[in-house]
């Protein structure tokens, strides 16, 4: 895992392509300079072939001038030699032996040529150039040959190629040091957003309100988001808690007292008698427990794990059977109206189960006297899929079907914990869905409706 702060992967990220260009140019830099020394330098050896061309003319090759003179004892900041030498090969002036000519240099070459040389164990570099004069009567071409040693121009080069470096490097030192100041400057809001974060606690979960740079807006205001889950879950939690055992209190203080009163029953039949009481309120009480469970699971499990591919035909059976099994129907008919065709949703399948056996449970709890039959259907509406429990029940007061949804809520005074409606929202919510109750002509009619997927 890469633990680089960003500071240093910011000044990487920026300084590494500006040494790579500064390298780029560095070279580029060199070669140029070195193309230009040697434009420099040939046309000085030139200058000092057509100086001495002159002065022999002049003087019959006898002296130099003054000029001429400076300009081949400092020329282009080297000692410069020359030789002269006449048409038949007669010497005239300079120093005794030119550099030779190279293997592939012949006297033939146009004038004036340069070529590379050794002359005295030193590399040079030789200009050979032919002018036509007249020197004590002798007229024709002579041969004027200067050259010069060619560390000359490598010291030149080498010198103006470090001050290039020189700057180049001056240039990338300041701006790396610039980049560090700066991405310094410009990281401290993030250090202000730490200390911000670091200020809030489990019961202390404000909102971020600060200013921020635009970059990091989508950040804080994720930031944000999250900490009002947490708050809104941590609040939940708290009274679902308090509500909890506010609720467990009474079933429990019913279980203790049955128990002492199976302790001091007076007979046998007495205390079977209130036995059978005692089991009866550890069921209740064990049923609210499980709602509380399932409640608690329905709230805070998150919607990505729900990913089962659920046929609702097969989920609509799984759930009798569970119902059938362990609810029981007390004399009711229980009517399954399956799909007319295979419909597909995707989701928690054990959660929905738990809806669904909810709503049957409230009707078979809730009917009243008077229920006879539940009936359970499905079918496709446009994208949805709807899963409708209808009883034939005494149904609900309209001015209580708010009060129905309420946690820990009932619309009547009958059993039942009063969390099953809520148990039925907390899944849907979860899985893009939404209950709808309905008062009918025969009773009660709960219909779940959810995104169906293609087959």
């Amino acid at each position: 895992m890469n633990t680089r702060s960003l500071r240093m992967r910011l000044i990487l990220i920026i300084l590494i392509p500006l040494l790579l260009v500064s390298g780029i140019a560095a070279v580029w830099q060199l070669q140029t300079t070195t193309k230009r020394a040697e434009e420099i330098f040939d046309r000085g050896l030139l200058s000092a072939a057509l100086a001495i061309s002159r002065d022999v003319a002049l003087s019959g090759g006898d002296a130099l001038s003054s000029s001429t003179r400076r300009l081949v004892n400092d020329t282009s900041g080297g000692e410069l030699f020359y030789h002269v030498f006449a048409p038949d090969g007669v010497f005239v002036t300079g120093y005794a032996t030119p550099p030779a000519l190279g293997a592939n240099l012949t006297t033939g070459q146009q004038d004036p040529y340069y070529y590379d040389a050794v002359y005295q164990g030193q590399d040079v570099r030789v200009l050979r150039f032919r002018d036509a004069m007249s020197v004590d009567g002798l007229t024709g071409l002579f041969t004027i040959t200067v050259w010069q040693p060619t560390q000359v121009r490598a010291s030149f080069v080498h010198v103006v190629g470090l001050r290039a470096i020189g700057v180049i490097a001056l240039i990338v030192a300041s701006v790396a040091a610039i980049v560090w100041f700066g991405v310094g400057l410009g990281l401290r809001p993030l250090l202000d957003l730490q200390e911000a974060i670091a200020k809030r606690t489990p019961s202390e979960l404000e909102p971020i309100r600060r200013s921020v740079p635009v970059e990091v807006k989508g950040v804080v205001s994720t930031l944000n988001s999250l900490l009002d889950r947490v708050s809104q879950r941590i609040s939940s939690k708290d009274e679902f808690i308090s509500n909890a055992a506010h609720q467990l209190r009474n079933p429990i203080a019913g279980i203790l007292a049955l128990a002492e009163a199976v302790e001091t029953a007076p007979s046998a039949q007495a205390a079977k008698l209130r036995s059978k009481e005692l089991v009866a309120a550890a069921r209740d009480a064990t049923h609210l427990t499980n709602q509380l469970l399932s409640f608690e699971r329905a709230s805070g499990d998150a919607p990505e794990s729900r990913q089962d591919r659920i046929e609702v035909s097969a989920l609509i059976a799984a759930c009798l059977t569970r119902f059938n099994k362990n609810v029981g129907t007390q004399n009711v008919e229980i009517i399954a109206a399956p799909a007319s065709e295979e419909i597909f949703l995707r989701g928690d399948a054990l959660m929905l189960q738990e809806a669904i056996l909810n709503l049957l449970t409230n009707a078979l709890i809730h009917g009243g006297p008077t229920l006879s039959r539940i009936e359970i259907s499905a079918r496709r509406r446009e994208r949805n899929v709807e899963i409708a429990v209808q009883d034939d029940g005494r149904g609900i007061q309209p001015e209580k079907l708010d009060q129905a949804r309420v946690r820990f809520g009932q619309a009547d005074a009958g059993p039942g914990s009063g969390l099953g409606l809520s148990i039925v929202e907390r899944v849907l919510e979860s899985h893009n869905g939404h209950l709808n109750l309905r008062l009918t002509s025969n009773g009660l009619r709960a219909v779940i409706s959810m995104p169906s997927i293609p087959s």
